[in-house]
């Protein structure tokens, strides 16, 4: 299971954009591949336009290929980020970078799914949003430079978050089937690179490691499958059906 998944100052855990967005000098470009399929999404809006302010006039007018639920058909990108910021869940999602690992984006969108209450990008600032399907654009995302400075935003004397668990998920020996554990409804899903996993220094700052029961030959599962049934487990025990 080895697990690894506007516009900033990086001092601990500065907001990077705060709605999403292309970070400054990322080169990688926008994957929002349905904007250019025409099955997918809707068209131009027939009949007389709706006066709901929530609602972007370039989006009627040219239709919406965008990848959001039906119930965001239309609307403005910053409408649809206040509407989840009013029910986003209680978990964080914090994500080693050290080597622009190419399935951070799929942990991100994962989150997106979720309505994770932020992300965090621990190390490099760039990271390799092509998985991520734009759906960065709707959440909220935090740069930290170093593990401390996560530490700093949200460990028992944090000075954003004091108090906020970091949990790290990852199959160590000595770790916790996450199917046995109880997580804390306010916490930080940690998560690392896939291969190395989390970093002898990101594992000392958790105050528990979780792994994901195997039942295989392979020795751990893909990263972003194994962030997917993390958040899926908080989801399970925590969120409101």
């Amino acid at each position: 299971m080895r697990s690894r998944p506007a516009c900033s100052r990086a001092e601990h855990g500065s907001p990077v954009c705060e709605s999403g967005g292309v970070q400054p000098g990322d080169t990688t470009p926008p994957t929002d591949a349905d904007r250019s399929d025409l099955s997918i999404g809707v068209g131009p809006y027939a009949g007389p336009w709706p006066a709901d302010e929530r609602l972007d006039p370039d989006l009627l007018a040219g239709g919406d290929r965008r990848n959001v639920v039906d119930e965001y058909r239309y609307w403005r990108q910053d409408a649809i980020v206040a509407d989840l910021d009013a029910r986003r869940h209680e978990f964080h999602v914090a994500v080693e970078n050290w080597g622009h690992d190419f399935n951070i984006g799929s942990v991100i969108r994962t989150a997106n799914a979720f309505n994770a209450k932020a992300f965090h990008i621990v190390g490099k600032r760039r990271w390799n949003r092509r998985g991520a399907m734009v759906t960065d654009r709707y959440q909220h995302e935090y740069h930290h430079p170093t593990v401390q400075d996560l530490v700093a935003w949200a460990g028992p004397h944090g000075e954003i978050h004091p108090g906020l668990p970091l949990i790290g998920i990852d199959n160590l020996p000595g770790s916790t089937a996450i199917e046995l554990a109880e997580l804390p409804r306010r916490c930080v899903l940690v998560f690392g690179q896939e291969g190395p996993g989390l970093t002898d220094e990101m594992r000392a700052a958790c105050v528990e490691v979780l792994h994901i029961t195997q039942f295989g030959s392979t020795r751990s599962i893909n990263a972003g499958a194994a962030a997917a049934i993390a958040m899926h487990t908080w989801v399970r025990q925590h969120a409101t059906i």
